[in-house]
């Protein structure tokens, strides 16, 4: 039991040295540089205040919600390690069976003969666009239907942003994203091995999917925070900003499932469901609404939307 919680407390801080983590330390510096024009515009009107008590804001970072989250990422990280393992070892079946379904319905394998950095290309995309899509779908249908919108709802009862709030989630939820992953990845993985071979490969940066990295280091952690920072109306109908994200966090009910997109605005254009940042003109608040937070301890995260799921009917 001692060696498990100094693995996991050990596999939390090596999130920092992990690209394929939020928390990742270039990541973390790339918000700060982000963060700092959207300062310098603060500081007009409050010139009295620091960079560095702009971003880290006692009222947000000491806040009740803040700290839940910070609590939620700790024990969540324990359950996960029970959640995951096993899902992650679906990938593999999940990629052989679909391989093999491809080969029932079109025919024995013969590989395309590509050069190998379009090869490395193809599936690099795919892998991005079948992971932001199933993302996106997913979060959808946490969103529509009410009886797994009570799990999702943990993640919007939190009140501040901070970078940590990625990590709040019920267990429910962090369960299907997982097998939202194995599924996607694992369907990419067996699509591509039916027409291109075993020999799989994908662009990376410091062992994250190039396209991945290019997310992250773009201000993902600003999507959680108090930092107002868009792309500017024509490029937010592209690619989701951390002021879209923030909006999709907001406690106005016109603002109820918007964006609902990680990386790419691409799918809530589809859905009806975009909303650019240039439309909103009002200072947010974050959460459920006045009043309505069920989510006041620990144990109401957990224990409240079992309660509430089950109580009404599913659909």
């Amino acid at each position: 039991m001692v060696d498990s919680i100094l693995d996991t407390l050990k596999a939390l801080a090596l999130y920092l040295d992990d690209a394929n983590k939020r928390l990742f330390w270039w990541y973390l510096l790339s918000a700060c540089v982000l963060a700092l024009p959207v300062y310098l515009k603060f500081r007009r009107h409050k010139p009295q205040v620091s960079f560095i008590a702009y971003l880290f804001d006692k009222r947000i970072w000491l806040s009740r919600s803040a700290k839940q989250d910070y609590m939620l990422w700790v024990l969540n990280r324990f359950i996960r390690v029970f959640i995951y393992a096993p899902i992650i070892l679906l990938m593999v079946p999940v990629a052989m069976g679909f391989s093999g379904l491809l080969e029932s319905g079109f025919g024995a394998r013969s590989f395309i003969d590509w050069p190998q950095w379009a090869i490395i290309s193809v599936f690099t995309l795919a892998l991005f666009l079948a992971d932001d899509f199933s993302r996106f779908f997913l979060h959808y249908v946490l969103h529509k239907v009410p009886f797994l919108w009570h799990f999702h709802k943990v993640h919007h009862s939190a009140e501040v942003l901070t970078p940590f709030t990625v990590y709040r989630s019920h267990p429910i939820e962090s369960y299907l994203y997982a097998c939202r992953m194995a599924l996607s990845q694992g369907m990419v993985v067996g699509g591509a091995y039916y027409l291109f071979g075993p020999n799989l490969k994908m662009y990376d940066v410091v062992g994250a999917n190039i396209f991945v990295f290019a997310f992250n280091i773009m201000g993902s952690n600003l999507r959680h925070s108090h930092v107002w920072l868009s792309w500017g109306g024509w490029l937010e109908k592209w690619f989701i900003s951390p002021a879209q994200h923030q909006i999709h966090h907001s406690d106005r009910r016109e603002h109820f499932d918007k964006n609902l997109g990680s990386a790419l605005a691409i799918w809530d254009r589809l859905f009806g469901t975009l909303l650019t940042a240039d439309k909103v003109n009002d200072k947010l608040r974050f959460g459920l609404g006045k009043g309505k937070n069920p989510h006041q301890t620990l144990w109401q995260i957990y224990l409240k939307p079992f309660k509430d799921a089950f109580s009404q009917r599913p659909f």
